[in-house]
């Protein structure tokens, strides 16, 4: 169910910063037309520190109700806090949720027994399945090998989202956990190759900007034609790196207004991308085949 591309979806503010929610249903009816497997709403691309629990309610209940069980909808709902993480589970499950994708507790910096108990406690709250999330880069938390594999035996804890590029990682993870666990990669340029070893798919920065070559790439992986998904990627890694040029999800809200799918609203501490580095995300985009307005 969770597997190929699976973009984590910027979330569309007007200028004042409120959530456009007409643009909100054009740019879930993009990701339909252009063959996306699936939607994180409420990601870190969505803003997620920035959002309000009820937001993220109403933006999965409307991305429910738009997609209609053609693809999953996962719902970010990780914070540092168990209880709050708990809380916005719960409700993001009631709003209508496929899965949850649950983040490493970030800022203070837990030991692996704490990891493993924040996500038990999580996982045994709800009634769908948990992903998790390592992304050590941004939450100064790694989340261990040997960990998820402890987690995985967890009948609702169905896969991770392995955001560190190591594919070494990807293996240990693989080795380790229990049959059918899902390893999904985090990282947009080293997915082909996290593909290569057995992971199910991405969930993605770059798939919000280049959704079909995206979702295209991901097939030819899940189907082992590894050297053509290995090309594909090479030729969109141009774009991989530009939204990374600062901060995400600065640089991809950009290119998804750039579309013509969103306005231009971000919410501090966030600020909408340096002039100076328009021409280089424009040409990657270009480079991607990526079409501007």
């Amino acid at each position: 169910m969770f597997k190929g591309s699976i973009p984590a979806l910027v979330t569309p503010m007007r200028d004042d910063g409120a959530i456009d929610f007409d643009a909100w249903d054009a740019l879930l009816d993009f990701h339909l037309r252009e063959g996306t497997d699936g939607v994180v709403v409420g990601g870190t691309t969505g803003e997620s520190p920035v959002l309000d629990r009820s937001e993220i309610e109403e933006l999965v209940r409307r991305a429910k109700a738009r997609i209609r069980g053609r693809i999953p909808v996962i719902a970010g709902s990780g914070t540092n806090g168990t209880t709050k993480s708990i809380a916005l589970s719960r409700a993001a499950e009631a709003a209508g949720a496929d899965a949850l994708l649950v983040v490493t507790p970030y800022y203070n910096k837990p030991t692996q027994e704490g990891l493993f108990r924040h996500f038990m406690a999580i996982a045994d709250a709800v009634g769908i399945p948990v992903i998790l999330y390592n992304v050590p880069g941004r939450t100064a938390c790694d989340m261990l090998a040997e960990t998820v594999a402890r987690l995985s035996q967890h009948p609702r804890i169905v896969g991770v989202k392995e955001a560190t590029g190591d594919v070494a990682r990807g293996e240990a993870i693989l080795r380790q956990s229990r049959p059918g666990f899902l390893l999904l990669s985090g990282d947009d340029p080293t997915a082909a190759d996290l593909m290569r070893i057995g992971a199910r798919g991405v969930i993605s920065v770059t798939a919000n900007v280049a959704a079909r070559a995206m979702h295209e790439l991901c097939v030819a992986g899940l189907e082992g034609r590894h050297a053509e998904a290995a090309a594909m990627n090479e030729r969109l890694m141009p774009l991989h790196k530009a939204m990374f040029v600062e901060s995400n999800p600065i640089p991809v809200k950009w290119a998804v207004q750039r579309m013509g799918l969103v306005g231009p609203g971000i919410r501090l501490p966030l600020t909408p991308l340096s002039a100076s580095l328009h021409a280089t995300v424009a040409a990657a985009m270009t480079a991607a085949g990526v079409a501007s307005v």
